[in-house]
């Protein structure tokens, strides 16, 4: 008997370490011992793998044995580390090739007549593996899909202990058994929602478009029944695909939060629409043991869309205001950090007060100055500040009605297109830069860079700043909506015209 040792990994948000999965035979009274910070999900692998091997016709040695998870000061969670303990065990008896199990990464939960129950998090967690060097990967057969996701990795699926053993040079017959499959794989078939079916509003169009040309922030206000949410679903349809990264990324999410992973990488980017009950943890992400991703890290790379904005806390909505910043998104833990990618594209929607009723014509409101103030207060200006586009959505009428159906309107296609084009000349503009998009310029480079704008066009901007209109923030904001009109007007950098039109599509709503 030896020492024999694997590799599981431990996940905490989108970080996976690394765990080396020791087991000694010593002498004593017969019993397993698990060490190394499990949790109590951990610490009943005693009892699952002893189970899982005996009825798996490869029962364990009795004798003392010693399974030891290092590092040891790391927490672990979950249930996940059961197959590579198994593993350790039987090549520390001698019963499989140790060399073999070295060279592999286990995971996977043991049920107890020795099958391999599915996990959430193989995708993060075989990525992470992959970066940190290793390059063979044991799963159970219901994660074969999702984990073969990852590229230039060897997967070996296999349906229970016995055919793990019979891998690694088990002397064992196999045995057949029905696979424990996942939750069932989603497809990533967007519903397709024709922009072309908006009418009226230009100014919104013109504005969405934008919005998803430059990545910006958006914010629509307008009565019941004028279209916000209708505009709100068309944005990821003019989004262009995810590359390779941003999808691994995604799916890599939707493994952890427990959600079908396609069989193929997610290629067209998230919407996420949380009811206004939505807690801060659901919004954000958190748990009391295991850290899970909420409806903003769900939304990565796509649509976080917050429908009736002021009906949620207003704690849980300024929880948004770093991730909007940093686009990335940690919780803390008194033992541990947790990190999510947050890199979506925030829109928020209201009535301009609890009637819904304000300014739109031809009805009454029956709020009171005070109550609308109160209403729309439950936005933080801080929060407010970082949102780059705010346009005022207006009831279509009866005249603006007849007159669109007889006028062409941008459909999605056309839409999508140019949005396509304005992000190419953004890459172009951006190359030498560690930006792609032009809601993520720094504020200093477009001030005083090379591309830096002339007084003559900023004049407008400068005395919004001078007046307070504006803060230093929003001055940043309405420079990068500005050079995203350009791009769209196909114009080598922003002028007099583009700089009035951002300012307008920023401060539309105080006018």
């Amino acid at each position: 008997m030896m020492v024999a040792r694997t590799y599981s990994v431990a996940l905490l948000g989108m970080t996976g370490s690394m765990v080396e999965v020791e087991a000694d035979m010593g002498n004593g009274l017969p019993t397993l011992m698990i060490i190394g910070l499990p949790d109590t999900a951990l610490a009943d692998a005693r009892d699952r793998v002893r189970a899982a091997a005996s009825n798996s016709g490869c029962p364990l040695p009795v004798s003392k044995i010693t399974v030891n998870l290092s590092p040891a000061a790391l927490p672990k969670h979950g249930s996940t580390f059961d197959l590579a303990i198994a593993m350790a065990i039987l090549a520390s008896s001698g019963s499989i090739s140790a060399r073999s199990v070295e060279g592999v990464v286990h995971l996977g939960e043991m049920s107890l007549d020795g099958r391999l129950r599915p996990m959430n998090g193989v995708l993060p967690a075989i990525a992470a593996a992959a970066r940190a060097g290793f390059r063979t990967f044991m799963v159970p057969a219901g994660n074969r899909h999702e984990a073969e996701l990852v590229p230039d990795v060897t997967i070996v699926p296999v349906v229970s202990m016995r055919d793990a053993a019979i891998y690694h040079g088990g002397s064992f017959d196999p045995v057949g058994l029905e696979v424990i499959e996942g939750s069932e794989l989603v497809t990533d078939n967007e519903p397709h929602y024709e922009l072309a079916d908006v009418i009226g509003n230009p100014d919104s169009v013109l504005a969405l478009v934008a919005a998803a040309a430059g990545g910006h922030h958006m914010f629509m206000l307008g009565p019941p029944g004028a279209g916000k949410t209708m505009l709100a679903a068309r944005l990821p349809g003019l989004l262009p695909d995810l590359d390779t990264a941003q999808a691994l990324e995604v799916s890599s999410i939707r493994s952890l939060a427990g959600a079908g992973v396609p069989r193929t990488l997610a290629t067209r980017p998230p919407f996420e629409s949380p009811h206004h009950t939505a807690t801060a943890a659901s919004l954000i992400g958190g748990g009391s043991k295991q850290i899970r991703p909420g409806a903003a890290a769900r939304a990565c790379h796509g649509v976080l869309f917050l429908d009736e904005a002021p009906e949620f806390a207003t704690n849980v909505l300024d929880c948004l205001r770093q991730p909007l910043e940093s686009g990335i998104i940690s919780i803390h833990r008194a033992n541990a950090v947790a990190r999510f990618p947050g890199r979506f594209q925030l829109v928020l929607a209201a009535n301009p007060c609890p009637c819904g009723q304000y300014g739109a014509a031809e009805t009454n409101c029956v709020c009171t100055p005070n109550t609308r103030r109160r209403y729309l207060a439950r936005l933080s200006g801080p929060l407010l500040d970082r949102i780059d586009i705010q346009v005022q959505v207006r009831r279509v009428t009866a005249g603006e009605l007849r007159t669109a159906q007889l006028e062409p309107r941008l459909t999605t296609a056309k839409a999508r297109s140019q949005v396509a084009a304005a992000r190419g000349r953004m890459a172009e503009r951006l190359v030498d830069t560690p930006w792609s998009l032009n809601n993520q310029v720094s504020g200093e480079w477009l001030r005083a860079g090379p591309r830096r704008l002339g007084l003559d066009v900023t004049a407008s901007l400068d005395r919004a700043l001078e007046r307070g209109g504006i803060t230093m923030r929003g001055y940043d904001r309405i420079l990068r909506v500005a050079w995203t009109l350009a791009d769209l007007d196909d114009a080598d950098q922003p002028d007099l015209d583009h700089v009035g039109r951002a300012l307008y599509l920023r401060k539309s709503l105080a006018t």
